[in-house]
Parts: C-alpha cells; structure tokens; sequence
C-alpha cells in the first residue's frame, strides 16, 4: 500500500508571480504547501484580478527551467515540491479578462470621463465652488492690509534689554531687536533671545541678520505676544514645595 504525502504542520513556502498579460506585474506571496491549487489561485486572483476559473498555473525553478503544470486543483502546493525563490506564472485564459489589453498597466489607454463646463457648475463641492468661497475672504483681506505702523503702539514701552515673557508657552528672555523687518512682513516685531533653547534661530532669519544669540534661542515674535517686566530667569533646579 501506497504511504500517503506526509506535510509537515504550518510549512510554507515563498514564491514569485508573474502574469501572461502584465508584463510589468511581478510579487511575492507566501503559501502554505498544504494549500490546495485551488487555494494558491484564489490567493493569486486576489493580487492580480485574474479569475480562478481562467487561471492556469505553471512552476518554474530558480533557472527558469519549467518545473510542472500545476493543473490539478484538489492536489496540495506541496505534491509539486515547490521551494523558496521558485516562481509561478499566471496565464490568462479568457480573453475579456481584466487583464488583457494592457490597460492595468498603461493609464493611456483608458477612456476618460469627461464634463461639460455646465454640468461641472451644477455640482456642489467642487475645486472651482471651492475657489468662489475663497475670493471674497482675499478680497476683504487685501482691503484691510497690514500697514508699516501695524503693533508700533504696542511696543512703544518695550526697548532692548528688557526683560519678557514670551506667548503661548511663557517663554521667558531678553528682547534683541524692536523695529520694522520688511523680510518678515510690514509692521513691527519684537526679536527675543530666549534663556533656554526654545527658539528657532541665532537672530538671523531669511538671510537678515537681526541680531545675535546662541543656535535655538532666537525669535522673532509680534508685539503682542510679548510682555516686558520682572521675569527673572528660571532656576531648572528649583522644585515645588511637597
């Protein structure tokens, strides 16, 4: 009596596909061999849109020499003695398959949907509905332009080598720089040199040197996120009473 085909529990084995209609489509899969042909065609129709029942398996080795045909669906992957780096071709047999023509591969030879400009109008959330939303807004923004003056009131009380706390964060330092910086924007700005590394530069932004600080300690900040006063620097040592 004929000994039965012996798999061990769990092993598996990495192969690589290749299609008859996608010359460009080739991926790696792994199978478990006890896996029927059936179940390794099903696996595949998921990775390249062939149908199971047009499908047609062939194996091949490491060389490229041509192992079997993996014809019989019942069987188990492992009847065929697959091993790692063998490769499974796909052939396509029905010819209105997704496949055929090359079109999953070349974009180019898909028909595009197109719409009349009317049609495109009569839809609402379009770019273009979009972009009408948007032209008022620009338009009132222009309309109120900031001016060279913008903040210069605001700063008028802050000078440089004062002391000041820097919003959001209550960033603490020493104000550098007060006065127009046409790279940043019209208006005033207040150029702080923080006591702790919090900044983003050394005082020189966009190419104008400011004024000077260590890396990571410099910002240049509006007027109205600054506030000059007593704010000695912190002690990092220093611990709240328990």
């Amino acid at each position: 009596m004929a000994s039965r085909l012996q798999l061990p529990v769990d092993e598996s084995v990495l192969l690589r596909l290749t299609h008859s209609n996608l010359k460009t489509f080739s991926a790696d899969a792994r199978f478990s061999l006890e896996s029927t042909i059936e179940a390794v065609k099903d696996k595949i129709w998921k990775k390249c849109g062939t149908a199971v029942t047009s499908m047609c398996l062939e194996l091949y080795d490491e060389s490229g020499a041509k192992v079997s045909d993996l014809s019989d669906n019942s069987r188990p992957l492992g009847f065929y003695s697959p091993l790692d780096g063998y490769r499974v071709h796909v052939i396509d047999l029905d010819p209105s398959s997704v496949t055929s023509g090359g079109w999953l591969e070349d974009t180019s030879l898909v028909e595009k949907y197109k719409i009349s400009d009317e049609a495109y109008d009569k839809l609402d959330g379009t770019y273009r509905k979009f972009k009408e939303k948007l032209v008022p807004q620009s338009s009132s923004a222009q309309g109120s332009k900031i001016n060279d003056d913008y903040m210069k009131e605001i700063c008028a009380n802050t000078k440089v080598g004062d002391r000041c706390q820097v919003e959001p964060g209550e960033k603490r330092g020493v104000v550098k720089f007060v006065g127009r910086a046409e790279t940043l924007g019209p208006g005033f700005w207040v150029g702080v040199q923080y006591d702790e590394p919090l900044g983003k530069h050394d005082g020189m932004v966009k190419g104008t040197r400011f004024f000077k600080c260590p890396p990571l300690h410099g910002a240049m900040v509006r007027p109205d996120k600054v506030k000059v006063g007593d704010y000695p620097e912190r002690d990092p040592f220093e611990e709240d009473e328990i």
